[in-house]
């Protein structure tokens, strides 16, 4: 196989003295033996994307590796001394179970302590709220985090937090990616100072449990605590390290973790995906809520940012909740206990996306506080909490099976959500009703919201140049009408234009620019176009409401919610 010259000479660089014997064995070998694999290590560099960087472990310039990682920690080291110059320097780091996650976070912290920064190394795997928790709990100018989330096991990762706790937002991500890109592999200083790092585990577990159940419980009764049974599953995960601890601390005694799923393990043995976003990943904790007769089940992904629920419905069998579903769940009860504890004077907000459910605007307006609503992703919401600091954050979530309780960790907290939803269900069966109920209940108060999410994959160059054109047709042949409904306002989140077919007015879009588009109808129905930016797919995300007057109208409502999803999907050639 020919092998072209470009991939040679990036070749070439990594058999140089600057990198080891044995990344230089690898390399030689995949020369003879897998020319084509070597090509794909070599062929581009691995990105540098707005949170960080994700991607297969191995050899090369398109791998996760002790060097594509140094020269990132590098870039960041050089980035942080002109950002805080004069400052003493401290990062904390974590890392999840996947494969070579701790050699690779102790190759991080080699780095930053070869560059004169103080270094706290968690001794072993930690969920990734706690790392959020960790950065300002210990002062530090920034936080890593070694892991791939719910990627297959032969990824891994690398996320970069700032000094709020939050995932690094712009205008710094790109001033970061241009240090970074600046730099030569023979740049990174991999000679550690042990002198300037320390382990940390214990001492930061405590705070961290006992800031979990300050911002996540409320008056939930004693007695109620302990009558919630509970299935929980970490997923082979890094939650195990922290949600027990937190459930008992809080008061659960009767959880009942999945056996087989309770050991980390990078390779997430007995799962297709280890996401809860995935019904299948959560099949043996509700075999196991079934056999002892559960009242909820929760289980997370092997970082702990996600999180996944079931509960029982009105025949007593187990329920998927979707991440919509467990958002306006959680947020509708924070927003109560605050009513209740006097603490709502108006200043408040919570947080949402704009591929999220619009049921928590409604929410915000019935509570008298505001939501606020970015893009997707997490690190937007801790960007309000960062830049209006005169108001106060409640929670806040997004469809992915994410939510944040409080300003404490500024990310996905999967932690704090499940003590937060064990509170929920606990509170609402000493009063005789379920979370289910409950959220039935808040269909009537409310308004009945229905979400659905198509994602559809168009592979190679082709499909990505179908994926644009349908976003080109979408703008610039819009709509006017879909399923019999007029189209009355269109946001495009790329131009940062907005336009109200009602009022026939133009209108700016203050929120960060992304390739988005919004299409809202006259019966308040909502259809987001989203292309993603690291697979070769676009999503669908449907939102379709309903006032009933009953839970009793609920299954009738739900039909006709679920036929207008199907028609305008057919209507738009999207099946």
């Amino acid at each position: 196989m020919h092998i072209d010259k470009a991939i040679l000479d990036k070749v070439n660089i990594w058999l140089s003295p600057d990198f080891d014997n044995e990344t230089q064995q690898i390399i030689k070998d995949m020369m003879t033996s897998s020319p084509k694999e070597l090509e794909d290590s070599f062929y581009k560099n691995l990105e540098f994307g707005t949170g960080g960087m994700r991607g297969i472990m191995g050899v090369g310039t398109n791998r996760i590796n002790k060097y594509t990682l140094g020269k990132n920690t590098q870039g960041l080291a050089n980035y942080l001394k002109k950002s805080f110059p004069n400052e003493a320097l401290q990062v904390a780091i974590a890392y999840d179970c996947r494969h070579n996650s701790n050699t690779l976070a102790k190759v991080v912290a080699d780095v930053f302590s070869a560059n004169g920064i103080k270094v706290y190394l968690f001794s072993d795997m930690r969920p990734t709220p706690e790392l959020s928790f960790a950065v300002r709990h210990l002062n530090c100018h920034t936080g890593i985090v070694l892991t791939a989330s719910h990627n297959p096991p032969e990824y891994n990762g690398y996320k970069v937090y700032w000094q709020d706790g939050g995932q690094i937002v712009p205008p710094q991500d790109a001033e970061v990616i241009a240090e970074i890109e600046s730099l030569e592999y023979r740049d990174i200083n991999f000679n550690a100072n042990e002198d300037l790092i320390e382990y940390i585990d214990v001492a930061v577990d405590e705070a961290f449990r006992d800031s979990t159940i300050k911002n996540a419980s409320f008056d939930t009764s004693a007695e109620a605590r302990k009558n919630l049974k509970i299935a929980y599953t970490s997923l082979h995960g890094t939650s195990i390290k922290a949600i027990p601890g937190v459930l008992e601390k809080a008061g659960y005694t009767d959880v009942n973790i999945v056996s087989e799923q309770a050991d980390p393990n990078g390779n997430f043995p007995t799962v297709v995906s280890p996401n809860p976003e995935e019904p299948e990943a959560l099949t043996m904790a509700l075999e196991l809520a079934d056999k002892i007769n559960a009242d909820i089940v929760v289980g997370t992904d092997p970082d702990s940012d996600r999180l996944g629920v079931a509960v029982r419905d009105t025949n007593g069998k187990m329920f998927l909740l979707n991440g919509n579903q467990t958002m306006v769940v959680m947020t509708a009860f924070l927003l109560e206990q605050w009513k209740k504890q006097g603490k709502l004077t108006g200043n408040e907000f919570i947080g949402s996306t704009i591929v999220s459910t619009p049921m928590m605007l409604e929410l915000a307006s019935a509570y008298g506080v505001e939501c606020k609503v970015g893009l997707t992703g997490f690190k937007w919401i801790a960007k309000f909490i960062k830049d209006f600091p005169n108001q106060t954050y409640i929670g806040g979530g997004e469809e992915s099976f994410g939510f944040m309780v409080g300003d404490a960790v500024r990310d996905k907290d999967a932690v704090a959500a499940i003590l937060l939803v064990c509170e929920i269900a606990a509170q609402a069966k000493e009063k005789g009703s379920t979370l289910y109920q409950e959220l039935l209940q808040m269909y009537v108060d409310f308004g009945f919201y229905k979400e659905h999410l198509i994602s559809i994959t168009k592979k190679g160059i082709e499909g990505a140049n179908e994926i644009k054109q349908m976003m080109i047709d979408l703008r610039q042949n819009p709509l006017k009408e879909i399923n019999g409904q007029r189209v009355v306002c269109i946001e495009d989140y790329q131009s940062s234009k907005g336009k109200d077919f009602m009022n026939q007015e133009e209108f700016e879009i203050s929120i960060p620019k992304s390739n988005v588009l919004i299409y809202y109808l006259e019966d308040g129905s909502k259809i987001c176009a989203r292309p993603s930016g690291t697979e070769p797919k676009i999503k669908f995300y449907f939102s379709v409401n309903c006032a009933v007057d009953s839970i009793a109208d609920i299954p009738e409502a739900e039909k006709q919610l679920d036929t207008k999803i199907k028609n305008i999907i057919a209507e738009m050639q999207l099946n």
